[in-house]
């Protein structure tokens, strides 16, 4: 009788559940936007009528906001911003296979620089902003404005 009884046991079966929890967090990983979250939607970027938006075709890019006051912004925190260029351009060149950390015409990086500064930011901030990124092998930069249509 005790060997009926465990037989009538039933188990759900948790491969099919499983399976589709899994496709869901593929699927959202694959979908959510990192690049989004490196934007920071406080500054007030300068009108011009021809502005672009991001070609396509970029995949490496590194975002930097630059504040009315010349204070670097990335992902809503305030950063320092030579340690931050350098960390930034320490981490492109481990993710492009080149540990050498001296830059140089042969050790440029090919992440595109987009520079989003306030409108009222003061220019010598921005420059500071380009010799930090030079120095540390960047060689393309890219300037962000609103059109005038927006």
């Amino acid at each position: 009788m005790a060997a009926l009884h465990q037989a009538l046991k039933a188990e759900p079966n948790l491969t099919p559940i499983l399976d589709m929890v899994f496709q869901l967090v593929t699927f959202f990983m694959l979908v959510i936007n990192f690049k989004a979250a490196s934007l920071d939607t406080s500054l007030q970027l300068p009108v011009i009528g021809s502005a672009l938006p991001i070609e396509s075709g970029e995949h490496d890019v590194l975002v930097l906001n630059i504040m009315r006051d010349g204070k670097l912004r990335m992902y809503g925190e305030i950063r320092d911003v030579e340690s931050c260029i350098a960390h930034e351009a320490k981490t492109a060149r481990q993710s492009a296979g080149r540990a050498s950390s001296k830059s140089g015409a042969g050790n440029d990086l090919p992440t595109t620089v987009i520079i989003r500064a306030d409108r009222t930011t003061p220019y010598h901030f921005i420059h500071q902003v380009i010799q930090a990124c030079q120095a540390h092998g960047y060689r393309s930069f890219q300037y962000r404005a609103l059109s005038t249509g927006t």
